[in-house]
């Protein structure tokens, strides 16, 4: 007698969603929890997280009909807007300077041309600092320069880039070009390596300066890809903690990949929700200084705009520019 039995293919868990690749699921994972709703009068992207000398909490609005730039009281959680930028133009991230100033870079209102922006704590004096490349993040040197990332370009395309701006604030120099829209961007602890995220073509580049050399010194054969991200979403801004562990949020995903100073996969932080579709739309994270307190901005239509806190592997780095 025939056999009638056909195998059939089933849905797991999260198949339709956001399933993690067999080849990631076995890294230690922890879930991270909800832990600030951000009040909104529109719904708009969460960017740039990260912290301030006095252990204030800041991120912005990225886009849509808002723009604002945000501080949080870590032990009230009272959320103040300290600036709304009346021509909205789509802040994406977060850096404070040594002297007390707030950098915002901005992709400008239509990814076509973006800037720099600084302004003081309370959202006063508000300055163009650089302008004409779509600046989705960058990151201080100990000097007082900064790389952004030129957040341009396809895979078609590639004319993206990184840049370095010298520590005068007007000196712009290439870094790495040909590149398909890169997004975040971080510096080790003992600056010499810089990480980017290409997002277009879901790479990981680890870029090793030259010992010795210029901030803008690439060292021979020092361009490698540690890793290929797979499925769907992009890259989006990565971190650095103490042990110069990198912290890479995945936008659409609704986790974070973390990555030891090599380049090897480590660890991931979940999202409570993303197996129901909620919360996928993970940007940026910040760890709280003096604590391993991680704190990650999502993003989601139907549940508003969150901060999400987990446990990292190290505390946060204060080699940072704006703590030394």
């Amino acid at each position: 007698m025939m056999n009638d039995y056909i195998p059939t293919l089933k849905y797991g868990a999260e198949d339709k969603i956001a399933p993690i690749p067999p080849h990631e699921a076995a890294v230690q994972t922890v879930i991270a929890q909800p832990w600030l709703k951000v009040e909104q009068t529109c719904f708009s992207d969460l960017e740039g997280t990260n912290f301030d000398r006095e252990g204030n909490l800041w991120f912005v609005e990225a886009g849509g009909p808002a723009s604002k730039l945000h501080k949080v009281n870590m032990e009230t959680k009272e959320d103040i807007v300290v600036y709304e930028d009346p021509l909205k133009r789509a802040m994406s991230a977060v850096k404070p300077h040594k002297n007390g100033r707030i950098y915002i870079p901005s992709v400008g209102p239509e990814f076509e041309k973006g800037y720099v922006f600084s302004c003081n704590p309370d959202g006063t004096d508000y300055r163009v600092e650089l302008e004409g490349h779509v600046v989705d993040d960058m990151c201080f040197d100990s000097k007082g320069g900064y790389y952004y990332t030129h957040m341009y370009g396809s895979v078609g395309n590639p004319i993206g880039g990184v840049y370095y701006v010298a520590p005068d604030g007007k000196t712009v120099t290439p870094f790495l070009d040909k590149m398909c829209v890169p997004n975040g961007v971080a510096l080790s602890k003992d600056e010499s390596v810089l990480w980017i995220t290409e997002s277009s073509s879901m790479r990981l580049l680890r870029v090793s300066l030259k010992p010795g050399g210029g901030p803008t010194d690439i060292a021979p054969f020092g361009v490698n890809v540690p890793y290929q991200f797979v499925g769907g979403g992009v890259c989006d801004s990565c971190e650095i903690d103490d042990d110069d562990n990198l912290y890479v949020s995945m936008y659409s995903q609704g986790r974070v990949m973390v990555f030891n100073k090599f380049g090897w996969l480590i660890g991931q932080v979940l999202l409570a929700g993303r197996e129901n579709g909620d919360f996928l739309g993970v940007t940026h994270t910040a760890i709280r200084p003096g604590t391993n307190e991680l704190y990650i901005c999502t993003n989601d239509a139907k549940n508003g705009a969150w901060i999400f806190k987990a446990g990292a592997f190290a505390k946060a780095s204060l080699s940072s520019y704006q703590f030394q």
